[in-house]
Order: C-alpha cells, then structure tokens, then sequence
C-alpha cells in the first residue's frame, strides 16, 4: 500500500510500505476514506521535533473497517469510523474516567503498534476502546466535518470546556488555525455571549465569524491585549481558549483574562512558561492539555450528524493522496487552514 512518510525536513514522500495485516485479538485494520494534515505534523517537518527517517506520519482519519481481531465487539467490517488522533484501550481507570490521552497502554499512529494515519490503510490495536461507528454510513458531505472528529474539533471543545464556557460568557480565542476556528464554534454552541477571535488573516477570519465569532481583533502582542480591553470596557474575557502553543500565545492568553478567568490550553507546547505570579495575584486559573478526543466524539458525532454543527468548513483544500508533499507546503506556507487528502 501507499502511506506518507517524513524523511528529513519539508521531505514528505508518498512511499510503497508492506501492506498492513491484523496480528492481535483487539487490532482493526481500516480502509482509510479521508485523512488530514494536522498543524501539530507541521512542527517535526519544520524541523523543530525530531524526525526518523522514513517513519510514517499522520493520526487523523475516517474509514472503513475491513477487517477485526477475535475480541473486538463494538465495530465490525463495513462500518464506517471515527479514528481520535491516538490509540486508547478503553479500560484503565484513566480512559474510564474520560481522559484517554492520558491512556496506560497508549499508542500513537506511525510507531510500530498502529500505521500512520496518512495512508491508504491503517491497522491499529484496542479497537473497541479507540474506533467509534457511525450509525449507517454517511453521506458524502458529512465526511469532512466527521473527520474534524478525529482530532480538531474534539480539541477546540476540550479548550472551551477546560476553559469552563458558559452561557452569557465573553471568550476569546487565541489562534485562528482549525483548531482555533473549531474553538469559536465550540463557544458559541456552548452558549458565549460575546466572542472574540485573534485572526489576522482574512478567510480565517470570515470562517470565524460564520462559525460565531461576533468580534475580529487582528493586532498581535500588546496591541492584542488592548484591543480586547477595549472592546470589553477594560474587564478582558470570562474565558479563553488557547490554541497555538506558542510563548506569545499563551502571554496573549492570560493578558486577555479577567480575575477570576480560567484559560483553557490545547496549543502543543514550543517555548512556554506559565506566569505563575500573575496566575496568583489574579486567579486566573489553566487547565486543558492534550484533548481526550475519544470522550467528546458520540456528542459531536451526534450534532454533525444532525446538521447542528458543519466544522467541515476549515477543510479549504481537498488533494489526493499522491499531492500529500505539496498539502504539507500549502499549511506551512499558511496558504491553507487545513488539507484534507483522499487515497
């Protein structure tokens, strides 16, 4: 089969691999549908994660189920799943109450327990407590917002709920990545009043304001935290959601806060210290961390699938399979929010 492979820095191949076969009691082997790029791919084929050359890359996707293992019980071939972004077994008492993420037997795509999610199959192990079915197979247009499911979505709402929105809330929401944009839509449905997306470039901007945002700030720094300020008559925000991982992101972050404010962090940490002392003298609180995708997936898969929620919409760049390298190049250039790929 054809899978994605990362080689060195901005070298992404398309690569001839042994074709995956299931080999344990609790494996899946899918047929992958769709796929993505996350921006988190983009930090090791930037350079500033470690790469092993050759090793498979990709952890978000939705497909087919061709094939289980003798114990596996809640799929079965034919259906159609939901892939979160890593392996869980379901069972231990971290993944029974919810957090997934923090799993005591957990697997990444692309290690040599579970394919990379960039290919044309994927095996994978604990397949009842990782793949979630659809009810029927869905329509063609409901496939991309199920594939924001597999990651994105379910981090922008892990970000808003860590950041404890309610209804009436003002939010602001530091990114404007699809993880940033799935964030305003996930406040907006949790009830905010009011909120505010950092964004200075203008399809993600537009993006933002149909998925609720009400208003647009697109200074950076200091002029960021003023401009909030100002349009909330100097309190700042009931809540904020962080979604880049960035030193200036999450400065960003807590300047925007008001007291009492909880700043909810999904942005994959690069260069980020926490300021305790203004945390403190503020009570401004920080929770969040890697999203528990696999929690939050029945709700949502219930919302897209009633046509509650569309956050297929940050897909603004649809290739094969065999462009993956040039859909890599377009989100590093910043020429696509996101990309999704077809075998």
């Amino acid at each position: 089969m054809r899978a994605t492979t990362i080689h060195a820095p901005y070298d992404i191949q398309l690569s001839d691999v042994p074709d995956p076969k299931i080999d344990g009691p609790t494996d899946a082997l899918v047929r992958v549908v769709a796929s993505c790029i996350c921006g988190s791919d983009l930090w090791p084929y930037r350079g500033e994660n470690k790469i092993k050359p050759g090793s498979r890359i990709g952890h978000e996707f939705v497909g087919i189920v061709e094939e289980i293992g003798a114990d596996v019980r809640t799929v079965k071939p034919g259906d159609f799943v939901i892939a979160p972004f890593v392996v869980s077994d379901g069972t231990c008492p971290h993944c029974r109450a919810g957090f997934q993420t923090a799993c005591d037997n957990l697997v990444g795509y692309g290690s040599s327990r579970a394919d990379g999610g960039q290919g044309e199959y994927v095996k994978l192990p604990y397949a009842d407590g990782t793949l979630v079915a659809t009810p029927e197979l869905p329509d063609e247009a409901m496939i991309p917002s199920l594939l924001t499911l597999s990651d994105v979505m379910g981090t922008g709402w892990h970000a808003a709920r860590s950041a404890r929105v309610k209804a009436g809330d003002t939010v602001v929401v530091v990114g404007d990545g699809a993880v940033g944009l799935s964030g305003v839509l996930a406040a907006a449905r949790m009830g905010a009043e009011r909120v505010i997306a950092l964004s200075r470039h203008e399809s993600r901007q537009k993006l933002a304001v149909e998925f609720g945002a009400t208003d647009i700030v697109s200074e950076r720094g200091e002029e960021a935290r003023e401009a909030v300020l100002e349009l909330t008559g100097g309190v700042g925000a009931d809540a904020v959601l962080e979604c880049v991982g960035t030193g200036q992101s999450m400065e960003t972050a807590f300047d925007v806060a008001r007291p009492g404010a909880t700043v909810g962090f999904v942005g994959v940490p690069h260069g980020v210290e926490v300021p305790i002392g203004k945390m403190f003298r503020r009570n401004v609180g920080l929770a969040g961390g890697m999203a528990p995708v696999r929690a939050y997936v029945p709700e949502l898969m219930d919302a897209v699938l009633a046509g509650e929620i569309n956050p297929g919409k940050v897909f603004d760049l649809d290739l094969p399979l065999a462009e993956v390298a040039d859909g890599y190049k377009a989100m590093h250039e910043r020429r696509a929010i996101k990309v999704m790929l077809r075998p």
